[in-house]
C-alpha cells in the first residue's frame, strides 16, 4: 500500500505526525487555550496521551478511517499543528475536517491554508463527496477559516457538545464536491510527494 503523501502548500509543509512530535505536540496542543477551543484535546495534556495519538495515525490511515498530517512551517517554529479529516465514513463518501494551531501562530492564516489543503486532498484523492466541520459558537474565528474554505454555514446546534462539564453550542459547516470545483480556481496543493 502507498503511504500517506506529504502535502506541500504555498507556506506550509503537512506531513505525517512521527512519534518525534509528540514532546511538542503535548507542549502546544497542551496549551489552555487550543484545549479549551476543541472537544477532544484534553487539559492538563497527560504524558503519553500524544505519542498514543500519533500511534493511530498510520493504521488509521491503511484502513481508510482517517487521514491525519503534521502542520509544520519550514521557514519558521516548525511544527504549528494539526490538521486532517479525522472521520472517513466511505459508505456516505464523506468526512469530518478537524485542525488545531498553536496559539504563537494565531492569525496568520496557517488553520486556512492548511485546512484548504486538506479539503483538496479529499475531493481529489479520496474520491469525496461531502466535507464538513463544526466548531463551538463561542469560537468564531474557527467559523471564519471555514468561510474562507468555501464552506457554508449549515447549522447551529444549541448545547450539542459537552466540554469539561459545560455543554456548547457548536456551528456546522459543510462544502460539497462539486461547489469546491467551481470556487476552487488555484489549487491549494503545489505539491503531493508520496512515499
Amino acid at each position: 500500500m502507498i503511504g500517506q503523501p506529504t502535502l506541500v502548500t504555498d507556506r506550509l509543509l503537512l506531513r505525517p505526525f512521527t512519534l518525534a512530535d509528540a514532546p511538542e505536540v503535548q507542549r502546544l496542543a497542551g496549551d489552555y487555550e487550543v484545549a479549551s477551543r476543541t472537544l477532544n484535546i484534553p487539559y492538563p495534556y497527560p504524558n503519553g496521551a500524544a505519542e498514543d495519538w500519533i500511534a493511530t495515525h498510520r493504521p488509521g490511515f491503511e484502513k481508510g478511517m482517517h487521514v491525519v498530517y503534521a502542520v509544520t512551517c519550514p521557514e519558521k517554529q516548525g511544527l504549528v499543528g494539526a490538521v486532517g479529516l479525522v472521520e472517513v465514513h466511505r459508505r456516505h463518501e464523506r468526512a469530518e475536517l478537524g485542525y488545531w494551531i498553536a496559539k504563537h501562530c494565531w492569525g496568520r492564516g496557517y488553520a486556512t491554508e492548511a485546512a484548504r489543503a486538506v479539503i483538496e486532498y479529499g475531493f481529489s484523492v479520496l474520491g469525496l463527496h461531502r466535507i464538513y466541520a463544526t466548531h463551538f459558537s463561542r469560537n468564531p474565528s474557527s467559523g471564519r477559516v471555514m468561510e474562507k474554505c468555501g464552506m457554508v454555514h449549515e447549522a447551529h446546534l444549541r448545547e450539542h457538545d459537552r466540554k469539561w462539564g459545560v455543554y456548547e453550542d457548536v456551528d456546522v459547516w459543510g462544502v460539497l464536491h462539486d461547489e469546491w470545483r467551481e470556487q476552487c480556481t488555484v489549487p491549494a496543493i503545489r505539491e503531493c510527494r508520496m512515499h
